[in-house]
């Protein structure tokens, strides 16, 4: 009976490994996340909080905090970052990260640059094996028996384990494009004594295009309405991790300070297994931007078989960016274009 309890386990470890991967519809506001080519992209000093709760209304959800803070140097052309991740899975799978990165940074001509990063990670996950029901303390009648695992004898109450990610990124003022590819050494992440589980690696492809719109305005003594930002920008995600895959598609308009987006997730033409399909959440975003600050709140409206009753999920986003730009030299300047990606 144990070993059986113990395939089950393992069964449902390798689910929730594909599923561990938060869902950030703000995925552009958690750019070290999405890759560590990111790290440092903003020229300055930054820092970042992301704050997630998918499905609110099941017992089964998922709450995703994240933090973050990256730099640039621009001597050596490098970015540094530090990215702790901290998921609740269920009610009863806790995964904490820390991850450091580095990321170099190299013009290809005045226009286009790019990026290569690296990220080294340390990876703490716990459960409370006694809050978990097995098979053989079913019945007809219900719950009934005792367990007769004995969780401290066949599972560890916590495993850790190194885990290392890499990327790249092209961009010039107006596109860029990016590849990230995730859980390189494809750590084992079972907590019982039996085959190991890996988690699979996980490759991601990001990009996108702004389109400034023109401003007929300007000269009309609009004084700081000129330098406002106004644009729209489309940008795409794709993910596959095992053989589990995920699109993103969607839009921003910025009329600055505000920005409003529009995404679809998931892959209408796929199905998996017994008819599930592919379709996952259609997301509504707004975002205010004012000088160093930024705020953005999305909402997934779920569009799976789960249906509306999942209550969604509510996503929000701060980012703040200290301005040092004290060099007035043009070389200085150019070298230390920021990315055009979105900022929510």
């Amino acid at each position: 009976m144990i070993r059986r309890i113990l395939l089950v386990f393992c069964l449902l470890q390798s689910v929730l490994a594909l599923a561990q991967d938060p869902q950030l519809s703000q995925f552009y506001a958690a750019p070290l996340y999405l890759n560590p080519a990111f790290a440092g992209s903003a020229m300055a000093p930054r820092a970042i909080l992301n704050y997630r709760n998918q499905w609110p209304a099941l017992s089964a959800n998922y709450v995703t905090s994240m933090a973050s803070f990256d730099t640039y140097f621009d001597r050596i052309n490098s970015g540094v970052g530090l990215l702790v991740i901290n998921d609740q899975q269920f009610s009863n799978l806790k995964s904490v990260s820390a991850a450091l990165q580095y990321a170099y940074q190299l013009r290809i001509s005045d226009r286009v640059s790019a990026r290569a990063g690296f990220e080294a990670a340390y990876v703490t996950r716990s459960t409370d094996f006694y809050r978990l029901t097995f098979g053989d303390q079913l019945s007809n009648r219900g719950l009934v028996n005792p367990s007769t695992l004995d969780p401290v004898a066949d599972f560890g109450p916590r495993l850790r384990y190194t885990d290392f990610s890499t990327g790249g990124l092209v961009y010039s003022d107006q596109f860029w494009g990016g590849v990230s590819v995730h859980h390189l050494n494809r750590p084992d992440q079972s907590f019982g004594a039996g085959p190991a589980d890996r988690l699979p690696m996980k490759i991601s492809v990001q990009a996108g295009y702004k389109i400034p719109l023109a401003d007929y305005e300007i000269g009309n003594n609009l004084g700081d309405q000129i330098d406002r930002e106004k644009s729209v920008s489309f940008a795409t995600l794709y993910k596959k991790q095992g053989r589990f895959d995920q699109l993103n598609v969607g839009a921003y308009i910025t009329y600055a300070p505000l920005t409003f987006g529009v995404w679809y997730r998931g892959i209408p033409i796929k199905q998996y297994e017994r008819g599930l399909n592919n379709h996952d959440a259609a997301i509504f975003l707004i975002g205010y931007r004012q000088d160093n600050f930024s705020f953005g709140y999305s909402y997934d409206a779920t569009i799976s078989s789960l249906g509306f009753s999942s209550g969604g999920a509510h996503e929000i986003s701060l980012s703040y960016t200290l301005d040092t730009d004290r060099d007035p030299k043009p070389r200085h300047k150019r070298r230390k274009r920021e990315l055009s990606c979105p900022k929510f």
